[in-house]
């Protein structure tokens, strides 16, 4: 081979390879992110079953349960909301294959949420959640949020997207900033003294709904 084949043949730049691989990595490699992933999404729960098998779940443990299950619900709605803007900014087409499983792990984290809710605070009386639901802000604006999210974990299968068509299922689930929306509102009016927390939530999706309107007009 020639030096001119040869310094052809070569990565422009060192890193160049690596990031090439970032950019596509193997099925095999493509798995193990996915696993580890995964692993990571159930760090929250078992953390929570720790907690309850030694005793930690502070003196109201339906109140802690109740709180860590939400935070997380809406943490899983936001890292899903980041998945588009990194894989734009990295050029990492692949992380669109994480999204699917983020979202549905917010689902997870927001039946638990409201299964703690209904079952160990309400004792499954519909009167009070009922009541609940029409006369406490937060509680109205964390319901709505959560039956939104229902058909989108309904429709996240490949057999529900080919059935309605993808611009159907886009446009379905342009709900998902709703979702966060609510979610923050729910927090904010929740904690009555100290909103630094919601605060943060809010900015992070105020950061990440605002790229996406610029990103909107910007394309056209």
């Amino acid at each position: 081979m020639s030096d001119v084949a040869t310094i052809a043949a070569r990565p422009a730049h060192p890193s160049a390879g690596a990031r090439a691989g970032w950019r596509s990595p193997s099925p095999a490699a493509l798995r193990a992110i996915k696993a580890a992933l995964f692993a990571l999404a159930l760090l929250p729960l078992a953390r929570l079953g720790l907690f309850a098998w030694l005793g930690k779940l502070t003196a109201n443990p339906i109140e802690f349960v109740t709180r860590s299950t939400g935070t997380w619900t809406l943490s899983f709605v936001l890292i899903t909301l980041t998945v588009t803007p990194l894989r734009r900014v990295l050029d990492w087409p692949w992380l669109l294959r994480l999204r699917r499983m983020l979202g549905l792990f917010a689902f997870c984290y927001a039946c638990l949420h409201f299964t703690t809710y209904v079952w160990l605070d309400q004792f499954f009386d519909a009167r009070a959640i009922v009541k609940d639901v029409v006369k406490r802000p937060f509680i109205t604006a964390g319901f709505a949020a959560f039956v939104l999210l229902i058909p989108l974990a309904a429709t996240s299968t490949n057999a529900m997207i080919r059935r309605l068509g993808a611009h159907n299922w886009q446009r379905l689930h342009y709900a998902v900033y709703a979702i966060a929306t609510l979610g923050v509102v729910h927090y904010w009016w929740l904690v009555k003294k100290d909103v630094t927390q919601p605060l943060y939530f809010a900015a992070a999706a105020a950061l990440l709904l605002g790229y996406r309107i610029i990103y909107r007009l910007r394309s056209g």
